[in-house]
């Protein structure tokens, strides 16, 4: 019998997936525990336009997130930050705060998709930016003193 998973199933497969079970596994097991649907022509028809929409989403996403790669790529982020007399900062510059600083330019990254190590004396450095689909964009981070 044809059944569509509606979840995942171990040693089995994965929702959305169309598998060949026997009968019995399929009314007992996967039907009893709402693990699977039989596979009509209707619910198959529902399942590939899920996937064809689903397709869809993934290439308008990935489109996105190039069109980010370009804007960001080779961008310098500006933080001014507080130093001692010896020119050590007080507070680290790290993801968070060069998000934050994306943010105010129209840029929303998240902190953990920025790789840098934390700055601690002023002056210029490189930070990549991990995007989805194995895109990345490297900015230049420009530190100042207050």
């Amino acid at each position: 019998m044809k059944v569509v998973l509606v979840q995942n199933v171990s040693g089995l497969g994965k929702a959305d997936e169309v598998k060949e079970v026997a009968d019995g596994y399929a009314r007992n097991f996967l039907f009893a525990k709402n693990l699977a649907v039989p596979a009509t022509s209707k619910i198959l028809s529902d399942l590939a336009a899920r996937q064809a929409k689903k397709t869809k989403n993934a290439e308008q996403d990935l489109r996105d997130q190039q069109a980010t790669a370009e804007k960001l790529d080779g961008r310098e982020v500006f933080v001014k930050e507080k130093a001692s007399e010896s020119g050590a900062l007080y507070a680290a510059v790290g993801p968070q705060k060069i998000s934050e600083a994306l943010k105010k330019m129209g840029f929303a990254v998240n902190k953990n998709k920025i790789i840098l190590k934390p700055i601690k004396e002023a002056g210029e450095y490189k930070a990549k930016i991990k995007l989805g689909h194995g895109l990345e964009a490297e900015i230049t981070i420009v530190v100042n003193l207050v």
